[in-house]
């Protein structure tokens, strides 16, 4: 069968070969009508765009990486479909990886690792210590994501994770908890970012700081929610009355250790986590969560990793209008997207809201 052109495709719509080229390179400035009519007739001749030809003519491969600690873990998963999804409304092409949360393999990454295949990155970093790469300036388009920090010379966008926790934990105090564990602590940016909201909304609620109450893990996964729970009520100290959990994995693992334990939720132990995952809506009892809004990342996350693949070079120069920092070095942006406390019955001691 002969290869379907771009020629084949406009005279079958009726339209510029320039028009055709448009849509398929998903440009913007074709009309909703005329896009419709093209595609059409891209998907009823069959054409396939030749990946390679048009690298070897824009110096580009229409393709952007996509770094993640653990696609294991549904917020990782979720938050690489929403990238996917509004990468391909660009007509680009997401390829995944997963760093397995090794500083090593981060800091390959930072340095270029994946821009033989990729014309940008989007890196989740876990474990990059900012100071490895205080000196570094990246030489491509890179926009970081979630809210480990590595520096502002690097474009990032995430919530505001402090204020994240403490509207989890500001919660749990309008239901009258006061003996309220923060779970999940360790030597991360996110559990310290999330420990200091957990320590603010308490202090303006003037509960005093208990240590026993803010309980560390080695990972933020079920297994190690649900061991510390137990280890946590097996022990000689009083029952405490709601568990702020660092994310929903320690969550489910912490409603597991109540429930063999018979422990009530959320009459005894209310129980909160934050990224709001599928899987949250469907635990027993559903689980309170605080939600990213994973497509604002995506959208916000891709406009800044085109706006350096645009930019002269297409190197990860800093966004035009920023503000020069003290010896004239740019300042890259650092977006807060949105978020919202998602209510359950996992810790609503009363009617649920309508």
């Amino acid at each position: 069968m002969a290869k379907v052109r771009m020629r084949d495709v406009a005279e079958h719509a009726g339209v510029s070969v320039r028009t055709v080229s448009n849509v398929v390179n998903g440009f913007s400035h074709v009309s909703p009508d005329t896009r419709a009519k093209v595609q059409r007739s891209l998907d009823e001749l069959g054409y396939r765009m030749d990946y390679l030809a048009r690298g070897l003519r824009s110096g580009r491969t229409g393709f952007i990486a996509l770094a993640v600690p653990f696609l294991a873990e549904p917020y990782f998963a979720e938050l690489a479909q929403a990238v996917i999804r509004a990468a391909g409304r660009r007509g680009i092409t997401v390829l995944v990886e997963s760093t397995a949360g090794d500083s090593a393999v981060e800091r390959r990454i930072i340095e270029g690792g994946l821009t033989n295949v990729a014309d940008g990155v989007l890196l989740s970093a876990l474990t990059l210590p900012a100071a490895d790469i205080a000196a570094k300036k990246p030489d491509f388009p890179l926009v970081m994501l979630g809210e480990h920090s590595v520096g502002d010379q690097f474009p990032r966008v995430g919530i505001d994770n402090v204020a994240a926790a403490r509207t989890a934990v500001e919660h749990l105090l309008e239901q009258g908890c006061r003996r309220i564990v923060a779970l999940g602590r360790n030597g991360s940016e996110n559990g310290r970012q999330r420990t200091e909201g957990y320590e603010q909304a308490m202090s303006a609620a003037r509960v005093r700081r208990v240590n026993w109450l803010v309980v560390p893990v080695e990972d933020w996964t079920r297994e190690q929610g649900h061991s510390a729970v137990r280890e946590l009520l097996e022990g000689d100290g009083p029952l405490p009355d709601a568990v702020f959990a660092f994310n929903d994995a320690l969550a489910v693992g912490a409603l597991r250790a109540l429930d063999a334990s018979g422990v009530r939720v959320p009459e005894d132990v209310a129980v909160v986590g934050i990224d709001a995952v599928q899987e949250s809506a469907y635990t027993h009892p559903p689980l309170t969560s605080v939600a990213p809004d994973l497509d604002a990342i995506a959208e916000r996350s891709l406009a800044l990793l085109e706006e350096q693949m645009q930019a002269p070079g297409g190197s990860g120069e800093a966004a035009s209008g920023e503000e020069p920092q003290a010896g004239g070095v740019a300042a890259a942006p650092q977006v807060a997207t949105p978020y919202r406390l998602v209510v359950r019955e996992s810790s609503r001691r009363g009617p649920l809201p309508e």
